[in-house]
């Protein structure tokens, strides 16, 4: 069956797309009906919203070891975290972590250039997009990134944190996003970074101006290689 995959989840539409396609998906590496063992453990979003607004990164760390822990403690031995924005807080988890983690942004960087793409437009929380998470994961790769304009940040914040996150779907929220990606394609980006996990529930590749690269299923999908794998 392959490694017991822990979820250290945040918010939970973007944990829930992430938990269903482990499920889902893992049967084309185990046959019908079957997927790896998977465990997911969450602190309240808001718990998570505090640290952040008063940029409490070790903070934000603390919540999310507590929650390796209770996953090491039930037998998972390797650990996602479907939520980008509090990868801000891995140097402070990797050092302390019970478990080996796959880096989301890693992933995501990694199958951009796979796909021999070269310039991506960045989307998801304001305080995702202000931060290195991508920049530095896409660097390493040889990669550029165009971050939208604080306007345009504020907006696709606004869109995340008061309507996906709840499970909100609304078609103004689709159009406004399409509008944005569209602008980012008029700066020469071939791809865009879903970098929250909530926006591949709202655009995909058959209503997004430019390729995308959804951070959740690429995550989901990386981890069940992983466990396949055993390493």
């Amino acid at each position: 069956m392959g490694h017991h995959v822990g979820i250290v989840g945040c918010s939970a539409e973007g944990a829930a797309l992430c938990y269903r396609t482990l499920c889902v998906e893992g049967a084309e590496f185990l046959g019908p009906h079957m997927h790896p063992e998977v465990s997911l453990h969450t602190h309240p979003l808001g718990d998570y919203v505090r640290c952040i607004d008063r940029d409490d990164w070790p903070g934000v760390a603390e919540l999310m070891l507590s929650s390796a822990g209770k996953l090491a403690a039930i037998g998972a031995e390797l650990l996602i975290c479907p939520d980008n924005t509090i990868h801000q807080a891995f140097p402070w988890v990797e050092p302390r972590s019970p478990l080996p983690w796959l880096h989301i942004a890693e992933v995501v960087a990694a199958e951009a250039a796979a796909r021999g793409y070269r310039r991506l437009a960045l989307t998801g929380t304001r305080w995702l997009v202000d931060s290195e998470v991508y920049p530095e994961k896409l660097a390493a790769h040889g990669l550029e990134w165009v971050r939208p304009d604080p306007a345009e940040r504020e907006e696709i914040h606004r869109i995340i944190m008061d309507e996906l996150v709840y499970g909100r779907f609304e078609p103004a929220a689709v159009a406004a996003l399409q509008r944005i990606v569209g602008r980012l394609a008029g700066e020469g980006c071939d791809a865009v970074v879903l970098g929250c996990t909530e926006i591949p529930l709202v655009l995909d590749d058959t209503t997004s101006p430019l390729p995308t690269l959804d951070s959740t299923r690429l995550l989901a999908r990386a981890a069940l290689r992983r466990a396949m794998a055993g390493e």
